[in-house]
């Protein structure tokens, strides 16, 4: 990841004013109940304006808090006219570094239902349970095939290359990790979402 991709636009309105309106039910966050609180009420918005997503305020990121941060960043693939279809706007937990770019959990390829189960066994994987500015997720590629609690992340492990990043990354907190996980953002192309979601479940052993 490029040095001048490391300038993240701050999350506009919308996960926030949903979590006003879940702190209001009484029930606590990342438990099961809250995922699929957010889950379907994601089921029931219309499709969301990516642009109108972030607002203008930046906020400058250091190398070393980017393993473990979820992101969104707009992507046009190298090989995308062989692959048989692909996420545009990939929502990201970034795990590695890899030549010419990183690898990343895209959560969008899970189905809703999975994407909640999966965040779940993902939280005992935090630095803190603060869910702050300091916590991260603490994932190395091999801490994912070991662990059958990990098994979620085969259809969702992704590899991007920096060159094809289209936009700047857009820094989700971690106090908005599980609203923005179930929020219609994914960008399908030359697929739909269940025939993606069909795959995916296929995938995980």
């Amino acid at each position: 990841m490029a040095d001048e991709n490391i300038i993240p636009k701050k999350l506009g309105n919308v996960p926030r004013n949903l979590a006003t309106e879940f702190d209001q039910t009484g029930l606590e966050r990342r438990t099961k109940k809250s995922m699929d609180w957010f889950r379907k009420k994601a089921t029931r918005m219309r499709r969301i304006n990516r642009t109108e997503l972030f607002n203008q305020e930046q906020i400058l990121l250091k190398n070393r808090t980017i393993m473990g941060s979820m992101f969104m960043w707009a992507y046009d693939p190298k090989h995308k006219k062989t692959l048989p279809y692909y996420d545009s706007f990939p929502l990201g937990i970034i795990v590695d570094r890899v030549p010419g770019g990183f690898r990343a959990l895209n959560l969008h390829y899970l189905p809703p239902l999975l994407r909640g189960q999966f965040l779940l066994n993902l939280s005992y994987l935090t630095n803190n349970k603060k869910y702050d500015d300091t916590t991260r997720y603490q994932l190395t590629y091999s801490m994912l095939k070991k662990s059958v609690s990990m098994r979620y992340f085969q259809p969702c492990f992704k590899h991007y290359l920096t060159k094809h990043v289209r936009s700047r990354f857009g820094l989700i907190p971690a106090d908005e990790w599980e609203i923005v996980s179930f929020l219609p953002l994914a960008d399908w192309q030359k697929a739909s979402g269940q025939q993606v979601y069909a795959d995916s479940r296929k995938l995980i052993k």
